[in-house]
């Protein structure tokens, strides 16, 4: 078998269709559904390019599998579109997408051995035998499940159970892979290997991968773009360094990652400064944001790694500008994390600050301990300025 799998999907019932260049693959458009009173899905609308892979993240009851089940075709939409290249696929059966779906529970047949699953949707489309065990190979290679056709599911480690389900999804080679918490049944390590394998196997496919989880690290991790679901509807769509650091939203910054955020309101500006006076930490300069904000309420927000700690206060440094935010407090909580550690700190100003540290040394020759005095500090551009 060679890494250039074919692009093109065995019959599915459904023309493959290729989105014409500059075009998205798959085009939501103003999608709604309600079950009874609850809009779980509240007019999303969204673009996913060729060969991209994108995650759908967001707490439980987000609406983000509802979404899913939607474009795998086991939920009709009531309200919008769904493009797949230029065929509306939204009242089309599951059958007839060139889609297939990964669930979280596998779904793997317990009386099929691997090999038979794997060939099960082969069969059903009609595939002739010799294709079939051609095809089969391919996958067992694929996902490194040489060995074990014969085995049984429940023969298997939930590691190999993930692949023979992943396997299956893939024989029929889908345009779009759907992927529904995938990895949630796997203990930390292997979750974590298997995420490198999964983003390794798409870039060899190059197959569109839609991943649901509620995994922020998850996430961000595998996916080049990830939309944000909060109450039926896309919150935020960037990629996760830009959802990382530049929230467009409080409820953002503070569902993905760690976050200090402080209420405040703006005192003045001063060339491309603004001093935002806040409750719990007093006055603090910020950098203008890109996008201008109103008067009135607003918030502060820094991720606890861009937070520095010191003794004495910050270091100067060359064409450094240092003690603009500088904020006096005493140590109140340590939590060693191996390669970094957190530290709580009580501000004079009533407030608290969390500071996120590298584990740079061996030995802690350089940790501070609780109760002690200490300065937090850190940059007005690692400030976000939010509507609060």
């Amino acid at each position: 078998m060679t890494d250039e799998l074919p692009k093109t999907h065995a019959a599915t019932g459904a023309a493959d269709r290729e989105a014409a260049p500059g075009q998205p693959l798959l085009r939501i458009e103003g999608v709604a559904k309600t079950f009874g009173t609850f809009r779980a899905v509240d007019g999303v609308s969204l673009d996913i390019r060729a060969g991209e892979f994108f995650a759908l993240l967001g707490p439980s009851g987000c609406g983000k599998t509802t979404l899913l089940r939607m474009l795998a075709g086991f939920e009709a939409p009531d309200e919008g579109r769904i493009l797949l290249g230029d065929k509306d696929i939204a009242q089309a059966l599951p059958h007839e997408r060139p889609i297939n779906m990964m669930f979280q529970n596998y779904a793997l047949f317990p009386h099929l051995s691997v090999r038979d699953n794997i060939a099960f949707g082969l069969k059903r489309a009609g595939m002739a035998r010799a294709d079939i065990a051609t095809r089969v190979a391919e996958m067992v290679a694929l996902v490194k499940l040489e060995g074990l056709e014969k085995r049984k599911p429940d023969q298997l480690s939930g590691g190999q159970r993930q692949r023979v389900a992943l396997a299956r999804a893939l024989a029929r080679r889908p345009q779009l892979l759907l992927l529904d918490e995938p990895l949630a049944a796997l203990d930390k390590k292997l979750r974590e290997s298997t995420q490198g394998e999964l983003m390794e196997l798409q870039r060899r496919l190059g197959t569109t991968f839609i991943i649901v989880t509620h995994d922020q690290e998850e996430a961000m991790t595998m996916a080049s773009r990830i939309g944000v679901m909060n109450a039926g509807k896309l919150a935020q769509v960037a990629s996760p360094r830009e959802l990382y650091e530049a929230p467009r939203s409080r409820w953002i910054a503070e569902f993905v990652g760690d976050v200090n955020v402080f209420d405040g309101e703006t005192k003045l500006r001063d060339g491309h400064r603004l001093v935002i006076g806040t409750r719990d930490a007093g006055p603090l300069v910020v950098a203008e944001p890109r996008e201008p904000v109103g008067a009135g309420k607003l918030a502060v927000a820094i991720r606890p790694e861009k937070v520095k700690l010191s003794r004495r206060g910050p270091v100067s440094e060359a064409g450094y500008e240092t003690a603009i935010n500088r904020l006096d407090g005493v140590i109140a909580d340590v939590c060693y994390l191996g390669g970094s550690t957190t530290y709580k700190v009580k501000l004079e100003t009533g407030g608290t600050v969390q500071a996120s540290v590298a584990n740079s040394a061996r030995l802690d020759v350089d940790a501070y301990s609780v109760d002690q005095q200490i300065v937090a500090w850190f940059s007005p551009d690692d400030c976000v300025v939010l509507q609060s």
